[in-house]
C-alpha cells in the first residue's frame, strides 16, 4: 500500500521505510521556530535541565530560529523584557537563525523562513505558532506545537508522541477569473469542508491550478489550512518549489524532491473548479462563515488591513498599489498596509508601490503581526467593522470583541478601500 506525501516525510524523519496512519512516532526535527513566545519555551526548557541538575544546552543551535514579529517594536515593558531575555538566551546558546527588530533582516516569521532558505522539501518543521502550516508550501511537514513541546524539541531534537495523520487530497483545476486567486480558493475550501473538516488531518494540494500557482499563492493556502482544522497543508514539491528556493531563497545545496505514491490512500478527495469561483468573503465571527462577495457588497467598512503572514508578500502589495494608484482611500475608511518582511518593504519601496499606497491616503506600517491579532497597532473601536487580508476573524481578533472582522483577498481589500464599502474588484487594478 502506497504512502501519502506526509507519510513519506515522517518515515524519513524516523529512519523508517514506511509508516501507517495512526502510528505514534517521534520524528526528528529539521527546524524549530519561535517568535516572542519563545520566552515561555525558554523558561520550560531551562526548567527541564534544572530538574536534572545539568547545564541547559540546545540540541542543535543551527536548527533553531527565533524571530521577533508579534509585538514590534515592543509595545510594553513586559514585551520588551521578554525580548531582552530571549536576546540573552540566543547569545548564550549560539542560535544562528535569529531575526531581531532590524530593518535589514526582520519581519514576520512565516515569510522570514522561506525567503531566507530555512525550509526545504521533505523536512519536518515545527513552530510555536499555529500558522507554521505555511511552510508546507515548500514541501515540508510543518505544524504548530505548544511551548512545552517546543522545550522538549530544543532538548531532544525530535517531537514526542506524534500520531501519523490521515490525508485529505484537494484536487484543484481550472483557471481563476480576473481578480480571483489563492485567498479566494482557500476561503472557499474552508467554507466547503468547515473549520473542523480537516481536524487532525493533512490537506495535500494537487491539480493544474496548484501546479501553475506561485510559491506566494501556495503559502496562502497552506497558511490557512489550519483554519479548516488541519494539522498541516502540503504542496508536494515541483519545479516551482525548486525555482523559488534557487532564485528567491538562494538555496544551492541538493534538494530531496519526491512525491506521494500513485496508490497512496486518502481519507477523501475534495475537488474544486477554480474557474467557477468568484471573490470569497469570510464573515463574522468564524472563518468558515463564507459567502460569495455579491452577498455582502455594500457592507460599510471602517478599517482596511492589507498584510500579515497570509497576504503581506510583494505580489499582495503590488495588487493593492495598482488599485490605489491615482485614487484615494475613502474619507470614512482607514487603511493600514504592513509588508511581511523588510525585504519586501524595501522592494515595494523601490518599485514605487508604497509611494502609490501612501499617496492614496493609506498608512504603511513596519512588518509585524500586531494588527492581525490585535495586540499592537490598528485596534478597532466599538462597533467598528474591518476588512482584512489576514487569517482569522473571531471576536476580539483585532483587539476588540465589540467589533467585526471580514476576511478577503488583497484585490477586494484595495477596491473596497476606495469606496468605503465591500466592493467587487471587477476589472480595476489593471
Amino acid at each position: 500500500m502506497g504512502m501519502t506525501y506526509v507519510q513519506k516525510v515522517i518515515a524519513k524523519a524516523c529512519g523508517k521505510k514506511s509508516v501507517a496512519v495512526g502510528d505514534v512516532v517521534e520524528p526528528s526535527v529539521n527546524l524549530a521556530m519561535s517568535h516572542e513566545n519563545g520566552a515561555l519555551a525558554m523558561t520550560q526548557f531551562q526548567e527541564i535541565y534544572r530538574e536534572i541538575d545539568l547545564e541547559a544546552k540546545i540540541w542543535d543551535p543551527d536548527r533553531i530560529a527565533i524571530i521577533f514579529d508579534h509585538r514590534v517594536p515592543a509595545e510594553s515593558a513586559k514585551t520588551a523584557t521578554n525580548q531582552k531575555k530571549l536576546r540573552a538566551f540566543v547569545g548564550e546558546q549560539g542560535i544562528s537563525k535569529f531575526h531581531d527588530i532590524r530593518g535589514d533582516e526582520g519581519g514576520i516569521c512565516h515569510q522570514i523562513l522561506p525567503e531566507n532558505g530555512y525550509v526545504r522539501p521533505g523536512e519536518v518543521v515545527v513552530g510555536t505558532d499555529s500558522h507554521t502550516t505555511s511552510h508546507g508550501a515548500l514541501g515540508a511537514f510543518a505544524f504548530g506545537i505548544g511551548a512545552t513541546e517546543m522545550a522538549a524539541v530544543w532538548a531532544l531534537g525530535k517531537v514526542l508522541n506524534v500520531e501519523v495523520p490521515g490525508t485529505i487530497k484537494v484536487e484543484v483545476n481550472g483557471n481563476f477569473q480576473k481578480n480571483v486567486g489563492p485567498k479566494d480558493l482557500i476561503l472557499h475550501l474552508i467554507g466547503k469542508i468547515s473549520s473542523e473538516g480537516a481536524n487532525f488531518k493533512v490537506l495535500e494540494f494537487h491539480g493544474e491550478t496548484i501546479r501553475s500557482m506561485s510559491t506566494s499563492g501556495r503559502l496562502v493556502i497552506c497558511n490557512m489550512s489550519v483554519e479548516a482544522g488541519a494539522t498541516a497543508g502540503i504542496v508536494p514539491p515541483d519545479d516551482e518549489t525548486i525555482r523559488y528556493l534557487r532564485e528567491v531563497a538562494g538555496v544551492t545545496d541538493e534538494l530531496d524532491i519526491f512525491s506521494p505514491d500513485d496508490d497512496a490512500v486518502y481519507e477523501k478527495v475534495v475537488e474544486v473548479d477554480a474557474s467557477s469561483l468568484m471573490q470569497q468573503i469570510a464573515c463574522p465571527h468564524t472563518v468558515d462563515n463564507i459567502k460569495n462577495i455579491d452577498e455582502v457588497v455594500g457592507t460599510r467598512i471602517d478599517q482596511i488591513v492589507v498584510g500579515s503572514c497570509t497576504n503581506g508578500r510583494l505580489d499582495d502589495i503590488e495588487t493593492a498599489a495598482k488599485f490605489l494608484k491615482g485614487k484615494k482611500v475613502n474619507k470614512k475608511t482607514r487603511m493600514l498596509v504592513f509588508p511581511a518582511t523588510w525585504r519586501i518593504y524595501r522592494e515595494a519601496l523601490k518599485l514605487g508601490y508604497l509611494g502609490d499606497i501612501i499617496d492614496a491616503g493609506a498608512v504603511v506600517c513596519n512588518p509585524g503581526c500586531g494588527p492581525c491579532l490585535g495586540v499592537h497597532q490598528g485596534a478597532l473601536g466599538d462597533n467598528e467593522v474591518a476588512l482584512a487580508t489576514t487569517n482569522r476573524n473571531f471576536k476580539g481578533r483585532m483587539g476588540n470583541p465589540g467589533a467585526e472582522v471580514y476576511l478577503c483577498s488583497p484585490a477586494v481589500a484595495a477596491a473596497s478601500a476606495i469606496t468605503g464599502v465591500i466592493t467587487i474588484p471587477a476589472q480595476e487594478g489593471n
